[in-house]
């Protein structure tokens, strides 16, 4: 049921999964991913095996969504008879994105448009979206989805553990995280994103391994009190490990309404490199 006929625009960094962006009939602003013989829209002519494949040669860079493909896109909405639309974007502490979207104003093509800043990436983004698609199912006001909207971006956490730094410091996206210092030590940091949507350091661990467990207690921990939530691990090129800390998830979490495992979009590949992890949590109840 969608009587205000409320549509839901999402940036393709938010990695919400293919099941639920056809489920929610969300639209994607696609992120640029930039080559020096030609660039890509993320996720529709480029996967993310194709990223790690070339890594040896080049590491790519990442840029906007195209502002004309956006314009498309809310042009799209309008004539598929939608009123409202709901923008649900990564970071603007990690992301432009969020800036040149909301450019588009308070009625982009006729549309009444509120903007969402997750303060997260990636899943811990997509969460925020999957949320509107459901409070729009269940028939809610348009105004009451975009509070709880916001309320979910606020019960929503996102952990993760990469192999190396290189490629957040290559990508100018290192943060508040401490750079090289105790690589050498195999010192694996645990990562978030703070308040101001910017990665900083929640703890750190010798190892791969116990960083991950790491990962895994703070996620639980920021489960703790909550009678139902949504759960989910991504992963780039980690895909055993990814499987193996699911299983742990819902044992620890058993109350889960989604669990969703998934691999990285492109864009997130370009920033992270391979064997990446990341643990989210979003609170409902």
């Amino acid at each position: 049921m969608n009587a205000e006929k409320i549509a839901i625009l999402v940036d393709s960094g938010s990695d919400v999964p293919l099941e639920y962006r056809e489920k929610y009939n969300m639209y994607v602003a696609p992120l640029t991913i930039i080559y020096k013989d030609r660039e890509y829209q993320d996720g529709v002519d480029i996967d993310p095996g194709t990223v790690y494949a070339r890594f040896s040669e080049e590491i790519p860079s990442t840029s906007l969504p195209s502002p004309a493909v956006v314009t498309g896109l809310f042009k799209k909405m309008k004539s598929d008879g939608h009123d409202k639309v709901i923008v649900v974007t990564i970071s603007s502490g990690l992301s432009g994105t969020f800036n040149m979207l909301s450019t588009f104003g308070p009625s982009p093509e006729g549309l009444e448009a509120h903007y969402v800043d997750t303060k997260n990436i990636g899943i811990g983004s997509g969460f925020a979206a999957i949320r509107a698609g459901e409070l729009i199912e269940q028939g809610l006001p348009f105004n009451e989805v975009c509070r709880q909207v916001e309320d979910a971006v606020k019960n929503t956490a996102l952990y993760f553990c990469v192999s190396t730094l290189e490629y957040l410091v290559k990508g100018g996206r290192i943060g508040l995280v401490a750079g090289m210092v105790g690589q050498l030590l195999n010192v694996k940091p645990v990562i978030a994103c703070n308040e101001d949507g910017i990665y900083y350091t929640v703890g750190k661990a010798r190892g791969r391994e116990k960083s991950l467990k790491l990962a895994l207690e703070k996620a639980v921990e920021f489960a703790e009190g909550a009678t139902e939530y949504n759960i989910a691990v991504v992963q780039g090129a980690a895909e055993e490990e990814g499987k193996a800390l699911m299983a742990a998830m819902k044992k620890r979490l058993p109350n889960f309404r989604y669990a969703i495992e998934e691999q990285l979009t492109p864009a997130l590949v370009v920033h992270t490199g391979p064997g990446l992890i990341g643990i989210g949590v979003q609170r409902l109840a």
